[in-house]
């Protein structure tokens, strides 16, 4: 792997912009984002620096990359930190002191090298060596249909909760939870 994965910086907010509209372009987009290419399109500047500087209010919040030695970034993930008796990044109140991972993508041309492994264990390790809170669990979501991100999940840790919720805006479909086993 010619990369190297590190966390996002303030002053990366272009290359943030960038690579999240290039996530959004992605054939399973529609699944594995709550989010539109449109609607980030739209977003003004000033969003795309508070995301790069990892401004959730008082949730920590940091995005992990990893990039090429030409500058390219291939693949990101984001890792939230969710705190006991606060509510989730999806409004439910929370009795842990979680990690939850977001925003999963890696360049179609990279999928398969382990630079998706390589950004899931900075962001665990990420979660795990905080101070405070101290993270009891790591989390995410994945549709029911994103076989092929679920399949990765599974081998790299994760395993079902039972746990699923509704997918926004199609009420028949779900996301489960995946918790790292």
């Amino acid at each position: 792997m010619n990369h190297v994965v590190r966390a996002v910086t303030a002053e990366d907010w272009q290359q943030v912009k960038e690579l999240r509209l290039e996530a959004l372009r992605d054939p399973v987009a529609e699944i594995a984002f709550l989010d539109t290419y449109d609607n980030a399109a739209a977003q003004l500047d000033e969003f795309w620096q508070e995301r790069a500087a990892g401004a959730r209010g008082e949730m920590i919040a940091q995005q992990f990359i990893a990039e090429r030695m030409d500058g390219r970034w291939d693949g990101s993930v984001t890792v939230l930190i969710e705190r006991a008796g606060r509510g989730d990044v999806l409004g439910r109140p929370t009795d842990v002191d979680q990690a939850h991972l977001v925003g999963v993508f890696v360049r179609r041309e990279q999928r398969g090298t382990g630079l998706a492994r390589a950004l899931f264990d900075a962001a665990i390790a990420f979660a795990h060596e905080l101070d405070e809170p101290k993270v009891s669990r790591v989390r995410l979501y994945v549709h029911q249909d994103n076989q092929r991100a679920e399949a990765f999940y599974r081998k790299i840790g994760f395993t079902r909760s039972g746990r699923s919720i509704p997918f926004p805006g199609d009420e028949s479909s779900v996301e489960h939870e995946l918790v790292l086993g």
